[in-house]
């Protein structure tokens, strides 16, 4: 990407994330800034047609949404953007545990990068379901010669290198149609990512990973659930229902239309229907010729509550499954254009038994903007957040590696110094010695000549 007025104070590269939602298609300039902090540089969010519960549907909309968006987000930033790091979700993403292990040639040998790096690729060899294909390998923890619990296992020494891992996969055919928009749109993919996995990286601290934390990624075709305990993540399900099948129990049950429908969810939707009176009534312009419609703002509540409460009951499940449910002390998390709905955490809290908040990705960005206090960006703040991550450790990769190339350079020069050193020490003996035979000689035969 070709930066055109490059801003001050900014020391990486710039990244642009591009979250593929079933509602909206945001792409997110941004940079990480001399402080640590991620400051954001651009927003394009476009409206998503061919999307359907995270999975693309028809190509041609999903590439101008793309085009639209990114073309929003490079006139924001001022910048020309050609890479972006991918956002992936929908129901055919699948999790699953294993373990990994690969025998080392000398224990004399500390455990390397390399190492961590080959045991890792031999997960991405595992042989999955036909039609799935591996996303993501996750390192949990590490046991190095059966001394288990080893998070970094480099400088260890140790024959066995054992290592258990969150694995993600997901349909080949999905992730083949999302590489194909992007590229279609102009662009092409450096990373993808799964989209539950960049929110939390932009909504969690790592003390409530640490405690014990589940993130809620309500989305408008799906909820994600990610939960972390003890630093590392647990548990990743997809559950198919967002946003989107509210706004059609709404368009049913009141007997309006769609666009209707949304407006009400987003204006004066509520989670929880006793917190709104009897006698707050909402007026919804009739259709061609017919009377106008007024709508119960506590019925409206009632029809919300109902769907939210078999959501919440989805993501109960799921926390049970993982086996972490009394480990959580963080509670729950929410984010995604779902969690914008009022009075939602109170809802989940009474449903799940859980503390539960709002998550916002403003804590790890640089700057004021409330238009990024949005739990509807997470996920595009994360992909960001994700891109610079991958930046630095491609950077830090490169730099050790042509460190032990000068370092090979440095010691095969002092063998050759060396050598040198050896030819002419060599040779100055060889020449000194055959001094000392020419002086003997002589010597000899002036004393020849004497006694003659």
């Amino acid at each position: 990407m070709e930066n055109n007025t490059q801003p001050n104070n900014l020391s990486s590269e710039l990244v642009v994330g591009l979250d593929i939602g079933t509602t909206k298609i945001a792409a997110i300039v941004g940079q990480k800034n001399e402080h640590g902090k991620v400051e954001i540089l651009g927003i394009g969010k476009t409206e998503s047609l061919g999307v359907n519960r995270g999975v693309v549907v028809n190509i041609e909309q999903t590439v101008a949404s793309i085009k639209a968006a990114i073309a929003l987000a490079a006139n924001a930033a001022n910048v020309d953007i050609g890479e972006v790091v991918v956002g992936i979700a929908g129901q055919h993403i699948k999790s699953m545990q294993h373990r990994g292990m690969l025998t080392r040639q000398s224990l004399e040998d500390e455990v390397s990068q390399k190492d961590i790096d080959t045991l890792i690729d031999s997960m991405h060899r595992l042989v999955m379901s036909p039609g799935e294909e591996i996303i993501h390998v996750i390192p949990q923890e590490y046991i190095v010669d059966n001394e288990i619990g080893i998070r970094n296992p480099i400088g260890h020494a140790g024959i066995r290198l054992e290592g258990n891992f969150h694995i993600i996969t997901g349909q080949v055919s999905a992730v083949k149609n999302i590489f194909k928009c992007v590229n279609r749109s102009g662009l092409e993919t450096v990373d993808l990512h799964l989209e539950p996995l960049a929110s939390a990286d932009a909504v969690l601290s790592d003390e409530e990973k640490e405690a014990g934390v589940v993130l809620v990624d309500i989305g408008g075709g799906t909820t994600d659930v990610a939960i972390f305990y003890d630093n590392i993540i647990r548990h990743t399900a997809v559950i198919p229902f967002g946003g989107n099948i509210i706004t059609e129990d709404i368009k049913e049950g009141c007997g309006i239309i769609k666009a209707q429908a949304e407006q009400l969810k987003v204006r004066f939707g509520s989670a929880l229907a006793n917190e709104n009176q009897e006698n707050e009534i909402i007026s919804i312009p009739g259709l061609r010729g017919r009377p106008q419609k007024e709508i119960s703002v506590k019925f409206l509540a009632q029809i919300i509550q109902a769907r939210m409460e078999e959501i919440l009951e989805f993501v109960l499940y799921e926390i049970k499954s993982s086996g972490f449910e009394r480990k959580l002390s963080a509670g729950i998390v929410v984010t995604g254009g779902g969690a914008m709905l009022k009075h939602l955490s109170q809802l989940a809290m009474l449903t799940t038994g859980m503390d539960c908040r709002i998550g916002t990705p403003n804590e790890h960005l640089a700057g004021n903007d409330d238009k990024l206090k949005n739990p509807l960006f997470a996920t595009g703040v994360g992909l960001v957040m994700k891109g610079i991550e991958k930046y630095e450790r491609d950077a830090k990769r490169t730099l050790n590696s042509n460190k032990a190339t000068i370092d090979n350079k440095q010691a095969n020069q002092q063998v050759e110094n060396a050598k040198e050193e050896k030819k002419v020490v060599g040779h100055s003996q060889k020449r000194i010695g055959s001094f000392l035979t020419n002086l003997l000689e002589k010597t000899q035969d002036w004393i020849r000549d004497d006694v003659e």
